[in-house]
């Protein structure tokens, strides 16, 4: 009987520990295929509380509330919301002592007197899962309901399908844009569901901070297994580790493995109990059961947390790869791995570096020559980490040398001086990759760039700059003094908003005539590209195909399913396709048939700023 009272007690406690604990404050976190359906009529939405700059008038609707409704209140109760009590639990620790009992970790002691919570934020501060993303529509997302009566498996194949990696920026600014929108999902998919695919397909892409804004947008308590799994990779991406630790406590048993593990013992340290979860993972490291680095950065980190601390030491000499998990606990702990690991190693890593602030600038500048041109950094993002650089007197390497190019660039004496401040940039990089990020630096330098005859052969590149940046306007200055049939003339007459007369044949032969790239590739984009903004007339797309040995015409399941998405003007299923179809490592992956369809289709949905973007990124990149 004294057990059972004393038992009594202490399962008292922990019930009113838990109703004080939910009238806490909140806790505030860090930063196949069917034929595609219409999209439906815009639903009359609720009337702001302030109107819409664009809105003319009123549109009357049902008044709607964004946050989840309650189903009951319990009234008159002890137990707090969101929590199961299960008396027959004291059954089961009725023959446990008092120190045994207090040896029980929280999670057990939880698990035991059935008192698990589902939910970790009160009622009434629960968000609705009808629509889950970063970017409103008004604020240059996708309409929210561009996918509700799309074909479930269509969807799940666009986003699964997609392995991430694109040859075009601008076509991974785009996906990111449509991933990263508030949307609501397709009728028949869990919401849940639907945020987790577009959170894994963002981590794909190198987009950690995108993924991991998007799971936070999703209580935690609704979390599913797939939205588990994408967030736990949204946070190692973002070497966030302690992120994750309320998915841990709450849906702890989602999964098994021996990372989710190890990651919920590094939440146990940041909760106060560092001797057990250091105790844990010396039991994990016995055990072998992941890779003795992987544990000992772990232990690192997780001994920062309280007064547990201990000497770790890291030993790479037995270490033959790196991994997502592996190199985010490197950063983490303030470690640079072995260059000798990261020599050839997946761009994924310098995506993570460049947007990682815990590293120094000389680090995320170099791994910012390959996430610049992959879309990961935008151009006004180089610059500030240029600038950062250049302010900072402790910077003494080849890198302040550049940062000091980027100013010459904007600043120099003269324009003369200004242009080979850019070529040094430009030409100072290790590969087509790189040289291609570095024009996205100088995009905003060669905009200010005066439009005179005598830089016409520097042309193509400054104006391959700027249309990195979506610099069109200013790239048309040099319209006067682009050659025809030249490739600064290619790259204008795609840019170019708008064209009141077709291209005429006789100039896109002279741009054939000079083209000396591979299998005269930028002819090949070029004429797909005007074939796909409608610039050339179909006779001339017929002929110029046939010179070039091109099919612009012959059809494929993927081409049908993205005609048949712009036939029925659904803009958000087309860029999810357009970057399914433009999947690579590069430009040499791409198909001219590939780039028209995706060109053609882009423009047709309002989507053509995007449409001449990309198809002038082909004959520039080429």
């Amino acid at each position: 009987m004294k057990h059972i009272r004393l038992l009594a007690g202490a399962a008292l406690a922990f019930t009113s520990a838990w109703a004080l604990a939910q009238n806490a404050p909140e806790s505030l976190l860090p930063p196949g295929f069917d034929e595609p359906v219409s999209q439906p009529a815009p639903a009359p939405a609720a009337p702001a509380p302030v109107q819409r700059p664009a809105d003319n008038a009123p549109r009357p609707a049902a008044p709607s509330s964004d946050a989840q409704p309650i189903a009951g209140t319990a009234t008159g109760s002890e137990v707090p919301a969101g929590v199961q009590p299960d008396n027959e639990a004291f059954k089961a620790i009725e023959h446990l002592s008092l120190e045994e009992i207090e040896k029980l970790t929280p999670e057990e002691l939880q698990e035991a007197l059935g008192v698990t919570p589902e939910f970790d934020i009160p009622p009434a501060a629960r968000r609705s899962m009808r629509r889950v993303g970063i970017i409103d529509d008004s604020e240059g997302g996708m309409r929210a309901g561009g996918f509700t009566n799309q074909n479930v498996s269509l969807v799940k194949a666009a986003l699964d399908g997609n392995r991430g990696q694109l040859v075009s920026r601008w076509g991974h600014v785009l996906l990111r844009r449509v991933l990263a929108s508030r949307l609501d999902a397709p009728r028949g998919m869990n919401p849940a569901d639907f945020a987790a695919m577009r959170a894994a397909l963002l981590n794909r892409m190198g987009e950690g901070d995108a993924a991991r804004a998007l799971v936070q947008d999703v209580d935690t308590g609704n979390y599913t297994p797939r939205l588990v799994d994408a967030a736990f990779d949204a946070y190692v991406a973002t070497a966030d580790f302690t992120g994750i630790c309320p998915a841990a406590f709450l849906h702890g048993g989602m999964r098994k493995d021996p990372k989710w593990e190890v990651a919920g013992e590094i939440c146990r340290a940041f909760r106060g109990d560092g001797n057990t979860a250091l105790a844990r993972l010396d039991q994990a490291l016995s055990r072998e059961t992941m890779p003795r680095i992987d544990v000992l950065l772990a232990q690192k980190y997780a001994g920062a947390a309280g007064k547990a601390r201990r000497a770790v030491t890291i030993e790479w000499d037995d270490v033959t790869d790196m991994t997502p998990w592996r190199y985010a606990l490197t950063i983490a702990v303030g470690l640079e791995p072995p260059k000798s690991l990261m020599n050839g190693a997946s761009p994924r890593y310098d995506y993570m570096t460049a947007t990682a602030p815990m590293l120094g600038l000389e680090r995320r500048a170099a791994a910012a020559d390959r996430a610049g041109g992959a879309g990961v950094l935008s151009s006004r993002a180089m610059v500030d980490l240029y600038s950062q650089i250049y302010a900072d007197s402790d910077v003494t390497s080849t890198w302040a040398d550049r940062a000091e190019l980027l100013r010459d660039a904007y600043l120099g004496a003269d324009p003369q001086a200004r242009l080979s401040a850019m070529h040094e940039l430009w030409d100072g990089a290790a590969g087509n990759q790189q040289r291609y990020s570095r024009q996205v630096l100088t995009a905003y330098a060669a905009a200010r760039f005066p439009a005179e005859p005598e830089f016409a052969d520097d042309a193509p590149g400054l104006i391959a700059s700027m249309l990195t940046a979506g610099l069109d306007r200013n790239a048309l200055r040099w319209a006067s003094v682009a050659e025809v049939g030249s490739e600064s003339w290619g790259l204008l007459v795609l840019a170019a908003p708008s064209r009141s007369t077709e291209v005429e044949t006789d100039a896109l032969d002279s741009f054939i005539d000079g083209d000396r790239s591979e299998e005269r590739r930028k002819s090949a984009f070029l004429v797909a590209g005007l074939a796909g903004l409608g610039r050339i007339s179909e006779g001339a797309r017929g002929n110029l195909a046939r010179r070039l040995e091109i099919d612009l015409g012959s059809q494929t399941r993927w081409t049908r399913m993205i005609d048949k998405a712009a036939e029925v003007r659904n803009p958000g299923l087309v860029a999810l396709l357009a970057g399914l179809g433009m999947q690579g490592e590069d430009w040499s992956k791409m198909t001219p048939r590939y780039l028209y369809h995706i060109v053609s289709a882009l423009r047709r949905v309002g989507l053509g700023a995007e449409a001449r973007l990309i198809a002038a990124e082909a004959v520039a990149r080429g």
